[in-house]
């Protein structure tokens, strides 16, 4: 199965379209969970069992794992085991490298997380997206994103367009040669229907909604509600909805207001 009909069987199974973000940090997880040896697994854990059936995906950030050396990349591992096979697992890594390095990155991904698809930096072009083509996965391209200064280069006026919308074309080239998705902030809801307009059902995974304020309906207006098509993530603000022993319900709780939330906006389009 491709990993884009696996994300869209999720959506639908789920009736949501949004992706928890499993940005784990030590320090912010229950005290007692975080004196624990594997208190990291098992706050994951938690999260996964009291969300898994509200979900389209989960996103750990790989950042938060390499960080805590190998024992945190075991972490990483074992979470993404955890989550359910039916359920895409985007590894959140932003490479941007090329050739045998690119490869190794894929590798690292692939073979040893157990990812089904992750983001890429296309600064280098297709050389930095071709190695992350590999049957059954996806690589969202990094298109337009939500902080200040991305707009030293991403807005960039050029003869065609600005420099994103030349990013979202190129997308759609490279789909020809394998599964792409976009990466577009939700603080960018001006841009989104200009970005839709250009990669058709090509999904987009839209991080920001929730702690860094990312309106949803502005999100779901622009960008659309179909399954497979729009992914809202949401980290933080699900993560750490509590951080008592309550944690897994209150996750499920906030979780379920942002998907009822989506959908109404869904229903009302």
């Amino acid at each position: 199965m491709s990993c884009i009909e696996k994300l869209r069987k999720a959506a639908e199974k789920a009736d949501s379209l949004v992706c928890v973000g499993l940005d784990t940090d030590m320090d912010k997880i229950p005290a007692l969970l975080a004196s624990q040896k594997d208190g990291g697994v098992k706050f994951n854990e938690a999260i996964i069992r009291s969300t898994s059936d509200l979900v389209c995906a989960y996103k750990p950030n790989s950042a938060f794992y390499e960080a805590m050396g190998s024992r945190g990349i075991e972490m990483l591992q074992r979470t993404c085991q955890i989550i359910p096979g039916d359920i895409p697992v985007i590894l959140d890594i932003k490479r941007g490298d090329i050739g045998n390095t690119a490869s190794k990155y894929a590798d690292f991904a692939y073979d040893i997380i157990g990812a089904d698809a992750v983001t890429v930096n296309p600064y280098m072009g297709f050389d930095a997206v071709r190695p992350f083509l590999r049957e059954g996965k996806c690589v969202f391209v990094l298109c337009l994103t939500s902080n200040p200064s991305s707009e030293d280069f991403q807005m960039f006026d050029t003869s065609g367009g600005c420099l994103f919308e030349k990013v979202a074309s190129k997308a759609v080239e490279w789909a020809e040669e394998g599964e792409v998705g976009i990466v577009v902030g939700a603080t960018r809801p001006g841009y989104m229907k200009k970005i839709r307009e250009i990669v058709g059902d090509m999904p987009i995974l839209v991080p920001g909604v929730g702690a860094q304020g990312g309106d949803v309906e502005a999100v779901i207006g622009e960008c659309g509600g179909k399954s497979g098509s729009t992914v809202v993530n949401s980290s933080r603000a699900i993560l750490y909805a509590s951080s008592e022993n309550d944690f897994p319900e209150a996750a499920r709780r906030c979780l379920n207001d942002l998907r009822d939330k989506i959908n109404s906006v869904r229903k009302e389009r």
